[in-house]
Order: structure tokens, then C-alpha cells, then sequence
């Protein structure tokens, strides 16, 4: 079966890794995301799943900034694919684009469907609370992730991942019920079940802002996104005014927070994001129901650091309260 693989992401080279050892699959092209400007400097720099093309000799490799742009589909089509393979490709494939292979497109998506279609599934499962996620395999078609499901697979969301733990249990679990869905096709045995619309949900592509944290919110919400939302947009506040360095505010990223069920005296009716308390782990924050302990912290252009050692830097008292800036 010929296949031209499309992806981006670390995920992406996951999965692109287990269709070349894959019998009976051959990958005839890939296509990623251009290059883009990275780091300090700012030099162009392919993304994951490219890097592991090349060094894969995999060829040929088209990066195009409009995958639905003539040029780009007579290059497709002169590859006589079978099939085309998508897992966080980061472009719409337009009508054209996904009639063009004989068997279609298929997409590798990261929650189960119809639940969190959209950007960022594994954030919003995280975030919500589920206790289990997994991944589907499914028939692409004109609308966002609405095609009929061709395979899933089940992983349990453990009470200390973050986005990115998750998703690397995920990336392999795509992986494998990618080339499974495959080998099924091969044999004219692949299930096939179309979606309920009305029980769909969307998780949208985030934006920097997602990531301020609203103090009225309870705390195990807080919590849960400070783990949805490592590495971007992180889980951010800005410094009460007694403990920033200059007259600017201060952004700070909590990486890791620990609900407080007892509640302290003196404090039931402060404010949210008031510290109530100074402890020797770190600061405890009033919430709009519930204590938290910020116990791994990131102020901007610094370290990673333990609550403890933050308060010695950005020393607070009882009272202080972070601010919203955004």
C-alpha cells in the first residue's frame, strides 16, 4: 500500500517511525510544515517530524506553506498514493486534497471521538477532569474531525500527568492503532462508524491568554491546568507588588500546585488568589473554593524552582495577593 504521510509534531514522527517499519506499507512521501524561525537567534528550523524524515532519507519531503495550493496537489498526485496518513499536520486539507488518494484520508486524533474534536484534545481532557482518553482512527472528511471512526484505543489519564506525559503514552498508542487500522484496510476488514454529532465537544486551538490563571475558579481546576497546560501556555499569575523585583508586573508560571483541603483561620472570606499562608513548601493561595500550595514555580527568564526557594527570592506575607494583568 502506497502512503503519503503528513504530520508536524513529535507525535507526528511517532507515528511516521512505525508506518516504515510497517510490512506491506510504503511511505512514497511525507509533507510537513515549513521551516520555521526558532530559538534566540531565530534560525529556520524544521519542525519534529521533518528532522526525522531526513534522517530517515525518506524522500520526497514537501514543506509547503498551503498544502491545498495547485503545485502542492499535482505533487501529490504524481505519487499515485493509496492512502493519505494525517496526525497533527496543522493545515485543512480542502475537498480536492482528501478525494485524491483511492481510499481517502485517514487521521490519527488524539481524544475519543466525538469528544474534544479540535486542536487541543489532550489539554482539554486533562483540564475537565476524565479519567481516561485514548485515541481514534478516522475517515477525514469536509468538516473538523466529523468523519466516520475507523479505530480506537483506550489510555488511562493518570492524576499527575501533564500535556506532555499524556501525550507521549498517546503518540505510541496512535502509533500502533495507526498501522493496526492499516493492516485492516489491507484485508478489507476495517470497521467503519459514523459519529454522533450531538454528543461532540471542541477543544479549539489555544492561545496565551488560556493560560492566565482565574483565582475564582476552584482549586482543583487550577490544579488540573497547571498540568493541561505544561509546556504552552503554561499556567501563569503575576506577583502581588511586594514581591516583584521592579515597578513592572511579574509574571510567574505555576508548574505544579498541590490542592489544600483544611481551610485557614482568618482567611475564609479573602479574596481569590490572596496568600493566606506562608508555608515551607510554599505560598497557600485562597481560590474560589479550596486552598492551593504553589510548590514548583517559573518566574519569567528564570529557573525552575521549589516553593521554598521562590519565597526566598519574592518574599510575601499573609494578605498579598496575586493580580491579574491580561
Amino acid at each position: 500500500m502506497r502512503i503519503v504521510f503528513m504530520g508536524s509534531s513529535d507525535a507526528s514522527a511517532v507515528t511516521l517511525r512505525a508506518l516504515l517499519r510497517a510490512p506491506q506499507v510504503n511511505v512514497v512521501g511525507v509533507v510537513t510544515q515549513p521551516d520555521r524561525p526558532s530559538g534566540r537567534r531565530q534560525r529556520f528550523t524544521p519542525c519534529p517530524c521533518k528532522a526525522f524524515a531526513v534522517e530517515k532519507h525518506v524522500s520526497p519531503i514537501i514543506s509547503p506553506e498551503k498544502v491545498n495550493a495547485p503545485e502542492v496537489l499535482e505533487q501529490l498526485e504524481q505519487l499515485k498514493p493509496d492512502v493519505i496518513i494525517v496526525v497533527a499536520f496543522g493545515q485543512f486539507l480542502g475537498r480536492r486534497l482528501l478525494a485524491l488518494p483511492p481510499r481517502g484520508c485517514i487521521n490519527g486524533h488524539f481524544s475519543l471521538l466525538p469528544k474534544y474534536r479540535g486542536a487541543a484534545p489532550v489539554q482539554a481532557a486533562i483540564a475537565s477532569g476524565d479519567e481516561v482518553t485514548g485515541v481514534t482512527v478516522m475517515q477525514m472528511a469536509a468538516g473538523m474531525d466529523d468523519g466516520d471512526m475507523l479505530l480506537k484505543a483506550i489510555e488511562p489519564i493518570c492524576s499527575d500527568d501533564t500535556a506532555v506525559t499524556l501525550m507521549e503514552r498517546l503518540a505510541i498508542l496512535g502509533a500502533v492503532t495507526m498501522v493496526k487500522a492499516l493492516r485492516l484496510m489491507i484485508a478489507g476488514s476495517l470497521p467503519r462508524e459514523p459519529q454522533d454529532h450531538a454528543q461532540a465537544t471542541y477543544a479549539p486551538k489555544m492561545q496565551k491568554a488560556d493560560g492566565q490563571i482565574d483565582w475564582s475558579l476552584p482549586a482543583s481546576l487550577i490544579e488540573r491546568r497547571t498540568r493541561a497546560f505544561e509546556p504552552w501556555p503554561g499556567a501563569f499569575t503575576f506577583l502581588p507588588a511586594r514581591a516583584e523585583k521592579e515597578a513592572v508586573p511579574e509574571r510567574i508560571k505555576i508548574l505544579q500546585a498541590e490542592v489544600v483541603r483544611e481551610s485557614v483561620s482568618g482567611f475564609e472570606q479573602a479574596a481569590p488568589g490572596t496568600v493566606c499562608l506562608i508555608t515551607p513548601v510554599g505560598p497557600l493561595v485562597t481560590t474560589g473554593d479550596g486552598l492551593l500550595c504553589l510548590t514548583a514555580v517559573q518566574p519569567d527568564g528564570s529557573r525552575r524552582m521549589d516553593g521554598k526557594s521562590f519565597l526566598n527570592g519574592h518574599p510575601m506575607e499573609p494578605g498579598d495577593r496575586f493580580r491579574s494583568v491580561l
